[in-house]
Order: structure tokens, then sequence, then C-alpha cells
């Protein structure tokens, strides 16, 4: 695996070897400590990010690689300029060995593997892929059941603009007797073409309008922000939030997840329940994203 564009790269068997890689990492990373020591990684992100590009760079500090960084790379880089995507990869070509980028745009990470001569790894593409962030969820969600077959998941919140749950759904999808369950309002449905892809591979997948509606015994409830940032005009607050009280309709395994930053629709007063898993779950992006450099150099097999 060069680049990681998108989740369709994957088939059940070669996810399943990264998150047992993940595993391995995440239980002896003093092993992996001097992987990528020969190595200079550019992490250029053009939309603001926390846990995705601080747990890249723990990642690749923690392999011994080293950096050059553009945290805000819409306004700190010669984007601002006019330069197109495609002359700044040309450049990046020339200073590391690999890249790690954000992008508002669809289809970023197919126009900068296109020229790049270097790995290329999607930290988020616009509305339609965030890669990295659906391993780290499956890698928590395997770590908490054991496996993934047999899921029952729901997806809440942003379902058109949230590009984590596309990413997500198109991973469960590779396994066995998987039930989807989503809860949005009207306005945030998720989008046809992935109901279509559901369907295609077999998964059952069902709208539902309220948490009652819900099977008390889902696996994972998976809560996204609503995306203001991808759309104009107000849409209006949350209307599905998880609170004490909803939590306490499932049951005792339920987990739920949110890939973060979380507006208003967790409750902090959950934060001490075992089943909000979101922290641990942002955590785990160093591991997965230590597997993922490693294979983009074929280094995975120390």
């Amino acid at each position: 695996m060069k680049n990681l564009l998108g989740c369709n790269q994957f088939t059940k068997e070669s996810l399943n070897e990264l998150l047992n890689l993940a595993e391995k990492i995440k239980k002896n990373p003093e092993k992996y400590k001097d992987a990528l020591s020969d190595k200079i990684i550019a992490v250029m992100f053009f939309e603001p990010s926390t846990r995705t590009r601080m747990s890249f760079e723990s990642a690749i500090l923690k392999l011994g690689g080293k950096m050059i960084v553009t945290e805000n790379g819409k306004s700190n880089s010669s984007a601002t300029k006019g330069e197109t995507l495609e002359d700044t990869i040309n450049v990046i070509n020339g200073y590391a060995d690999a890249l790690v980028m954000r992008h508002s745009l669809d289809d970023s990470a197919e126009i900068a593997a296109k020229v790049a001569t270097i790995p290329v790894i999607n930290a988020g593409s616009g509305k339609k892929e965030h890669p990295t962030q659906a391993l780290l969820d499956m890698f928590t969600i395997n770590e908490k059941r054991g496996k993934i077959d047999g899921l029952k998941l729901v997806i809440l919140g942003d379902l058109v603009y949230g590009r984590t749950i596309h990413s997500l759904l198109e991973l469960v999808s590779l396994y066995d007797n998987v039930e989807v369950y989503g809860l949005s309002k009207e306005v945030f449905e998720l989008p046809e073409k992935y109901i279509n892809m559901l369907k295609d591979r077999g998964i059952t997948y069902k709208k539902c309008t309220s948490f009652d509606e819900l099977p008390k015994d889902v696996d994972v409830l998976y809560h996204t922000r609503i995306q203001a940032e991808r759309f104009e005009g107000d849409l209006g607050k949350e209307e599905f939030i998880i609170n004490k009280e909803v939590l306490n309709k499932f049951s005792k395994d339920t987990i739920v997840l949110h890939p973060l930053p979380r507006v208003d629709e967790i409750l902090a007063e959950i934060d001490t329940d075992e089943r909000a898993m979101y922290f641990k779950q942002a955590h785990n992006g160093v591991p997965i994203r230590m597997a993922v450099l490693l294979r983009a150099f074929d280094r995975d097999n120390i």
C-alpha cells in the first residue's frame, strides 16, 4: 500500500491485516521507534484539524521520523497566491518522502496522487472521505467487540456532509451480517449513493426518526456534528442528542463513538460512562496511523 486515498482500496483481508498491525504497535510501540528514522514526512493541512494532525505528528515521531509541517495551508502556503494543488505537490516531491494531506476538495487526494512520486495519505478530503478516521473507528470497534462481523451500527447527525460516516460505511460493508441504522434530520439523511452501496453489498440499512425506533442491543452509536462549514445558511441545531437518559435506553455493551469535535450532540454528562469511548477512540488514531505510515514504506514486517 503506497498511497492511502480512500477506503475502497481495502478488502476484508487487507483491512484485518492493518488492524492487526495497529494492535501489535499499540501493545509494543518501542519495537517501532526507529522504523522511519531515515524518512521526512510532509504534513500539509489546508483545513483546520486538531486530532488528525496531532495524531499523525505523534505517529511520525513515535516511528522516529522527521516532519515538515504546514498547519494552515489555505492561508500559509502559496495557494493564497494562486498556486495549483498539482504544482504544490510537484514541489513537495523534492522535499519529503511522503505527504499527509487534508484539503477541502473532494478529489484532492486523487489529484495529489496523480502527480506525486512519493506516497500520499489522505487525511480528509472535502465531504467525501476521511479514511484514517474510519480506520481508527474500525480499530476501536474491533478492540471492544473482538470482531466486526455481526455489527449493529447506528449513524447519527450529519449523514450528508459527514465524511467520517461515508468512509466508515465503506469499511463496515466489507464484513458479514452487518446492520446499519440512520438517525438524522431529513435534511441530513444519508445520500442515496451510500444506501445503494450498502444494498449492493448485502447490508441492511434502515432510516429511523427517533431513538425509540433503534434496537436496544446496538453495538455502536456513532454520532457526528453538523458540518456547518460545508453549507450555506442555518440548518438548525442537532435534534438527536445523546444524554444519560438516551444512553440508558441501550445495552450496557453499547458504545458511543464520535470523530470529534463535538458541539451539542453528546452531553458531557456521559463522559464518565464506560460506554462513552470517543476519547479512547481519538487516542487510537496514533497506532493506526503508525500502521498506515509503515505500510506506505513497506516496513510493516519489523
